[in-house]
């Protein structure tokens, strides 16, 4: 489980720095990299949507853990 978390972080953090550069300099590095392959920029946006939520489960490990 811990190699699909940061896998999922990875993803995660590339979302991130995709809105800092769409909220910065209005520019989205998802569209400029796949063009007009829309189904692959969904597929991208999809990923990284998930992987977001897989990494919620790494905010509330420690319960698990028993801290």
């Amino acid at each position: 489980m811990e190699t699909l978390q940061k896998i999922a972080l990875i993803f995660t953090i590339i979302g991130a720095v995709n809105w800092g550069l769409i909220g910065l300099f209005d520019f989205n590095l998802v569209t400029f990299l796949t063009g007009d392959m829309i189904a692959i920029r969904n597929l991208i946006y999809i990923v990284v949507g998930i992987t977001g939520l897989i990494n919620i489960g790494i905010l509330f490990q420690h319960i698990n853990d028993g801290r």
